[in-house]
């Protein structure tokens, strides 16, 4: 994108990361942002976590600069930087949660990250980055070269070129890189992995973009349903196969792989324990930075999946049909809101017809009347004495998700699928049909889930009194990539 004038002065009056750097409050934003959520590496905080640590760090710089120094409150800093105006934070609800939480924005942790780019470093590596380089443009001639004699002639030097390091090593000459260089790849690799974690955020944000493009479109529709699912499926396919898309689900598959994430772990191990890269005393976090960038790709993929199941809805069939008028007049509502989205009116903006009061007195309603004339026996009731144990009354049945999902992974990591039933004979249901029922919801919303109807499988589970019981289904099928 060219840098010229007009380029400028649009990212400086409409950029998030801009806006940041012009605010007079960007001192305690960037602190704040860069402590807890890029230092603690984390994706999302609730809402009341989240205003309980700015609350504290309001204390402490009140302490400091004067109790005027920030007037407002912790949770209306929070919404005035969630809010459109500013748009440093996003907030959101998660699926099956009430609590309001709050993420990064890209555009906040661009700015957080050129920042950071400004401050003085003690030590600037450049070799790591000079061989990275050499790296990249050598991988883009092989992968672009046709000729079949032009591959086997480079495999055949590298191939020498090991050759002659084997060899090296058998007479006893062993190279190994100095101090320095260490900590120069080192800090090549602390950069590049934070760098990825940032970029999930990024294509997250720009699939959320997408639904809400294809939203739009579905709102301001006016054509027939054919040419609406035509659409819809297309652009659907545009954003699986966009280079963000195919790069996106290159990267999963090559994570997903268990050789590659055992390899990651034995390589970060042997790293972190070398003396010169233990001396810089890096977060013992890195050991499992691999399961965050695990972690940030199921995010994303949980938004894309979510799109897709919002678009199915969108396009039901049953509640097309039957919900016809009702969808023409929330459409009729979507438009307007969607014309005045950014300019919203001062004064009226849609007219209502006048409701009409109904009032029901409490006395009018006439008496219940049993069917059946009720026979009081005489029997004169006694207190008993007895001892009741109560503690039915306060059993419920609360089934962890988090934990069957732990279970799921768990077993895939030796295996490349997994069936229900296999699962259950791994670990037995110890909360009966609710955990079976939980494992059913967890299947529909699993990216891979097969589900055989042709084969039916039957699941035991064993209640508290010893009675078994059984249930038939068809065989589901956990699938890892």
């Amino acid at each position: 994108m060219p840098l010229d004038y007009t380029t400028l002065d649009l990212l400086r009056r409409n950029n998030p990361a801009w806006r940041l750097l012009r605010s007079d409050h960007a001192p305690l934003v960037v602190s704040f942002f860069q402590r807890v959520f890029v230092d603690a590496n984390v994706r999302s905080i609730s809402q009341a976590d989240l205003v309980e640590a700015l609350e504290d760090e309001l204390f402490a710089l009140r302490e400091r600069l004067g109790a005027d120094a920030f007037p407002q409150s912790a949770q209306q800093y929070l919404n005035a930087w969630a809010d459109d105006k500013k748009g440093w934070l996003r907030k959101f609800y998660p699926s099956g949660s009430d609590a309001p939480h709050f993420d990064l924005t890209p555009s906040t942790e661009k700015a957080i990250a050129w920042l950071a780019s400004l401050t003085e470093r003690a030590f600037v590596g450049t070799e790591s980055r000079l061989l990275t380089l050499f790296e990249l443009l050598r991988q883009m001639r092989e992968g672009a070269e046709t000729d079949p004699d032009t591959r086997l002639a480079e495999l055949t030097r590298r191939r020498a070129e090991i050759d002659t390091d084997i060899a090296r090593v058998k007479a006893g000459d062993v190279p190994v890189l100095t101090d320095t260089a260490l900590k120069d790849r080192f800090q090549q690799f602390l950069q590049m992995a934070r760098e990825l974690l940032s970029d999930f955020r990024e294509v997250e944000h720009n699939f959320r973009l997408l639904d809400r493009k294809v939203r739009e479109r579905i709102a301001l529709w006016d054509g027939t349903k054919g040419a609406l699912l035509e659409e819809i499926m297309g652009e659907r396919d545009a954003i699986a196969d966009s280079d963000q898309g195919k790069s996106f689900h290159a990267f999963w598959d090559f994570l997903m792989s268990q050789r590659r994430q055992e390899e990651l772990t034995h390589l970060l191990e042997d790293v972190l324990d070398l003396p010169p890269v233990a001396d810089l005393n890096p977060d013992p976090r890195l050991r499992r930075v691999h399961y965050d960038w695990l972690e940030a790709g199921e995010v994303t993929q949980r938004t894309v999946a979510r799109l897709s199941q919002q678009l199915r809805r969108f396009l039901d069939d049953k509640a097309w049909l039957e919900n016809r008028r009702i969808m023409d007049i929330l459409h009729g509502i979507e438009a307007k809101s969607l014309e005045v989205r950014e300019t919203p009116p001062s004064g009226d903006f849609m007219p209502l017809d006048d409701s009409a009061v109904t009032v029901d007195l409490p006395l009018e309603r006439p008496l219940f009347r049993p069917p059946v004339r009720p026979q009081i026996a005489d029997v004169v009731l006694e207190t008993g004495e007895g001892d009741v144990d109560a503690a039915a009354l306060f059993a419920q049945v609360v089934v962890d998700r988090e934990a069957l999902v732990r279970h799921v992974r768990q077993a895939l990591q030796a295996r490349s699928q997994v069936s229900l039933e296999e699962l259950v004979a791994e670990r037995p249901l110890r909360q009966g049909l609710a955990e079976l029922i939980a494992y059913l919801q967890l299947a529909g919303e699993w990216p891979h889930a097969v589900v055989d109807e042709e084969t039916v499988t039957r699941i035991q589970w064993e209640m508290e009194g010893g009675t078994v019981r059984r249930a038939s289904l068809p065989r589901i099928i956990f699938v890892r990539d």
